[in-house]
C-alpha cells in the first residue's frame, strides 16, 4: 500500500527543514564569523592597554630622571634645563612628545618651615612663580633646606576608538622630589 500523496509531501518537507540543523557543514566557518569581530575588538583594545600601560611607565621614569639630573648640580640655567627635558622627553620615544609636560620646581624652606618656589621652568606646560606658597609632603623639608620636584603630565589618547566613547582621552601625572646631592639649594641662574 502507498502513501498518499500529502503524507510524502510533509514527509519531505519536513526532512528539508531538519537539514540545516542536523549537518555540520561550515559551522566552523560561521563560528569564526560571529567570533572575529569581537576578537578584533580585544586585539586593539589589547594593543591601547599596552600603549597607556608603557606610557605611563615611562611617566615615572620621566619623572625620576628629570628630578635626579636637576639634584645633582649646584646651579642650572635654562639651557641646561632645556637639554634635561628633553633628555627626559627621549624616554617617551617612540610615542609622541607634545602631550607631554614637564615642570621642574625648585622648593626651599624657610627658617619657620614654610615652602615657597624659589624657581620654576617648563616644558610644554606652565611654570610655578617665585615666592608662591608650595605644599609638598610632611617630613620632605626641614628649616633651611630644599627639594627638587618633578611634575610631569601626559594627555593620552587611544589611537583607536573600538569601544565608543568608552574608552577616551585620559591625562596620566606623577610627581617626584628629591633632595640637592652637591648644595643645600640648587640654584638657577638665567
Amino acid at each position: 500500500m502507498t502513501k498518499p500523496q500529502s503524507t510524502a509531501i510533509w514527509t519531505k518537507l519536513r526532512a528539508w527543514l531538519r537539514r540545516p540543523i542536523e549537518e555540520e557543514d561550515g559551522v566552523a566557518a560561521v563560528e569564526f564569523a560571529i567570533i572575529l569581530p569581537l576578537m578584533i575588538v580585544l586585539f586593539f583594545g589589547a594593543l591601547q592597554a599596552n600603549d597607556a600601560l608603557t606610557i605611563h611607565r615611562r611617566i615615572d621614569q620621566i619623572a625620576y630622571v628629570a628630578a635626579d639630573l636637576v639634584a645633582q648640580e649646584k646651579t642650572t640655567s635654562d639651557a641646561d634645563l632645556d637639554d634635561v627635558t628633553a633628555a627626559a622627553a627621549d624616554i617617551l620615544a617612540p610615542y609622541p612628545d607634545a602631550p607631554l609636560s614637564i615642570v621642574l620646581t625648585s622648593v626651599v624652606a624657610d627658617s619657620d618651615g614654610k615652602t615657597t618656589v624659589d624657581w620654576s621652568y617648563a616644558y610644554n606646560g606652565n611654570p610655578l612663580k617665585s615666592g608662591n606658597s608650595i605644599d609638598v609632603p610632611d617630613g620632605l623639608t626641614e628649616p633651611g633646606t630644599s627639594v627638587v620636584v618633578a611634575q610631569v603630565g601626559y594627555n593620552y589618547t587611544p589611537i583607536f576608538d573600538t569601544a565608543g566613547d568608552s574608552f577616551t582621552a585620559f591625562s596620566m601625572s606623577r610627581t617626584f622630589y628629591t633632595r640637592p646631592r652637591q648644595s643645600v639649594v640648587v640654584t638657577k641662574t638665567d
